[in-house]
């Protein structure tokens, strides 16, 4: 008994050790994502993953102003719970592409940073702007060495998401971060858009200065992490860059050992079509993966839904997301009872005022 004790002792340990981001909830699936009628954050939710109910009307949840302090403007909107299940955090890219010739940018498709934010409901939220601009000043260990010689050159901060990591250690000891994970281009020092990575602290406030997670020689975004049951994180990723088009890569560590990408799986039923923004998430009680991703050379563009197995593997089954009014690149969260109905109440609310 003694070792049968020791042993689920050692398994829990090293079930403790990976990194990954708490699921709760059983009732329901939130879809938290850029509108594709503004450069705001809108939610939907849904009993089923698939048809959805637009909150308040799918307008912003928040005011883009208020909390992309950079160009007042939010895109492709991360959400997940907290570390510890109080709470829940959210990364957005800050960009406005009406703001191109104000701030001087080459392209309308520029941008200067990202945007950290924290909630205790999903309704009031709390945040902080990242200019990367500024430099190494803005992070939290500012005399790293760092993988540019000039921010002030940087022209894009694409795209980030979250993923808690409890063996990363801080410089005073303490244990856990938030993996935040994006890709970035300046041009004056690199070829192509290339994922890096920093690290959040708990409070979500405190970045670390990005770090390269791989290179494979061509441009890469939009990249989508999980942990699956075969103990190896896999990543969705846009090849922009090669054969274009949405792939998985596979490592057993979070922050390298990235191989290529597996060239004859991939979503490939599109056609000609382009595809980014890619977002995995589980059906309650489905081992099994569901990838939602936009359609954007489309018109009217198209956000799907498909298939794929418990490996993140053979893709399949496309499908439209129904009922969300501009549905674009986002992210799915599992809802409780409660998280629902305080949601669908807000709206009601919300709806009753604008009348």
């Amino acid at each position: 008994m003694k070792k049968l004790f020791l042993s689920a002792m050692l398994l829990l340990a090293g079930m403790a050790a990976w990194a990954q981001n708490l699921q709760k909830g059983d009732y329901g699936y939130l879809y938290c994502h850029m509108s594709d009628r503004g450069q705001y954050t809108a939610y939907a939710i849904s009993r089923d993953g698939y048809n959805y109910e637009d909150i308040i009307g799918g307008n912003a949840i928040m005011d883009p102003k208020e909390h992309a302090r950079i160009e007042g403007g939010q895109r492709d909107a991360y959400i997940c719970r907290a570390w510890n299940g109080k709470g829940y955090v959210m990364v957005t890219t800050d960009m406005n592409n009406s703001m191109t010739k104000k701030l001087g940018k080459q392209s309308d498709w520029d941008n200067y940073g990202i945007d950290l934010l924290k909630s205790n409901d999903l309704i009031h939220w709390t945040s902080v702007s990242f200019d990367y601009r500024k430099g190494t000043q803005i992070f939290c260990n500012p005399q790293a060495q760092s993988v540019y010689k000039d921010w002030s050159t940087i022209n894009r901060v694409w795209a980030p998401q979250i993923f808690w990591d409890p063996n990363y250690v801080w410089d005073n000891g303490d244990n856990g971060g938030y993996m935040i994970y994006y890709s970035m281009l300046n041009r004056p020092e690199e070829g192509y858009d290339r994922m890096y990575y920093s690290y959040a602290d708990k409070s979500f406030t405190r970045l670390t200065q990005p770090r390269l997670l791989f290179d494979w020689g061509y441009a890469t975004i939009d990249a989508d992490i999980n942990l699956l049951s075969d103990g190896l994180y896999h990543m969705l990723i846009k090849k922009e860059g090669g054969k274009p088009g949405i792939y998985t890569a596979t490592s057993k560590q979070l922050c390298s050992g990235w191989g290529e990408p597996v060239e004859n799986d991939y979503v490939s039923f599109e056609g000609k079509k382009k595809c980014e923004g890619s977002s995995a998430f589980q059906l309650v009680g489905d081992k099994t993966w569901r990838v939602a991703y936009i359609q954007y050379s489309d018109n009217p563009k198209h956000y799907r839904i498909c298939e794929a197995d418990e490996n993140l593997r053979n893709f399949r089954n496309p499908q439209d997301i129904k009922g969300v009014t501009g549905p674009q690149h986002g992210s799915f969260m599992r809802l409780t009872k409660k998280e629902y109905k305080r949601l669908k109440k807000w709206s009601d609310r919300q709806n009753a005022k604008a009348k």
